[in-house]
């Protein structure tokens, strides 16, 4: 029985080999864009643990250029430094602070060469336009909110921002591209299940004579369905596994090979766990969906 069902699956798949074709690179580039969400949610979510946990606190001193209305007095004096790093370290403060350091313009000035060293505009900032900072990190990052109000206004404090701000704003630009991703994939998938429908339509149309004489000798209606259902199977196990090493090739040359050489700020962890559930998330969908597809469209055209 089995291998007459697997003989009629080959059969079937040999008539319509154009279509079949055509259903293995629609569910291979689809699959693709999921797998592409996927392991950008995974990416974002890592970076987003690595980065607000190491999130800092910066405490901008005035310098002479400040155009701040906090900073009418001008340059921010020793007195004023020391009157903030006292209150950082008081008994209000000192349960949210876990570490403070102090960055001098001339230390601002080497970090701020290291990080643009191949921006050529950076040859006309000096070490006096950059500000003397006070860099806090928190026991609990989501307690920004304290130091920041605590800090802001005191006299020779220009800005006291929280990095986790800028961070959002990148996360949301990866998040949008993850939903388009998405959404792309989503236009693809659905273009899959009605070529594979199509498919499974027209190989029971090619074969109709022999499904009616299977039906008039007694064979049941899960015998008759099988091998197209198979038929559609195979495709989209095919497509979803192409799919699948299109995820892990990429992250194997380009993320792991390129991007992570190229960028180690990004910091890409867990990338290869990641690849790999992917992988097996997509093949899953692939092969579920074609099923799903095959069922529905030869059960509607036996009108089981």
């Amino acid at each position: 029985m089995f291998g007459f069902i697997f003989g009629e699956m080959w059969q079937g798949l040999r008539r319509n080999t154009s279509m079949v074709v055509s259903v293995v690179l629609v569910t291979f580039v689809s699959l693709t864009f999921v797998g592409a969400a996927i392991m950008l949610q995974f990416q974002i979510q890592s970076m987003k643990t690595y980065w607000y946990d190491r999130a800092q606190v910066a405490v901008d001193f005035c310098r002479d250029i400040s155009t701040s209305p906090d900073c009418a007095a001008g340059q921010a004096t020793q007195e004023q430094k020391d009157a903030v790093e006292a209150e950082l370290n008081g008994d209000a403060l000192r349960p949210y602070v876990s570490e403070v350091y102090f960055e001098n313009q001339d230390e601002a000035y080497q970090r701020f060469l290291e990080q643009f060293k191949d921006d050529p505009m950076v040859t006309f900032v000096k070490p006096e336009q950059l500000n003397e900072t006070f860099w806090v990190n928190l026991t609990n990052p989501q307690d920004s909110d304290i130091i920041i109000q605590t800090l802001t206004g005191m006299p020779g404090v220009e800005l006291v921002s929280d990095q986790r701000q800028f961070l959002d704003s990148i996360f949301s630009v990866l998040n949008g591209a993850s939903l388009a991703s998405f959404g792309v994939a989503l236009v693809m998938l659905i273009a899959a299940v009605l070529l594979i429908a199509t498919t499974i339509r027209l190989s029971v149309f090619s074969r109709r004579r022999e499904l009616r004489i299977m039906r008039l000798v007694g064979a049941s209606n899960g015998f008759i369905q099988a091998p197209f259902i198979l038929e559609g199977v195979f495709a989209g196990f095919v497509g979803s596994v192409l799919a699948s090493l299109a995820v892990v090739g990429t992250t194997h040359w380009y993320v792991e090979g390129h991007l992570a050489a190229s960028r180690p700020g990004l910091q890409l962890v867990s990338v290869w766990p990641h690849a790999i559930g992917t992988s097996a998330i997509i093949i899953v969908i692939g092969v579920l969906l074609a099923g799903i597809a095959s069922s529905i469209s030869i059960r509607r055209y036996l009108r089981v």
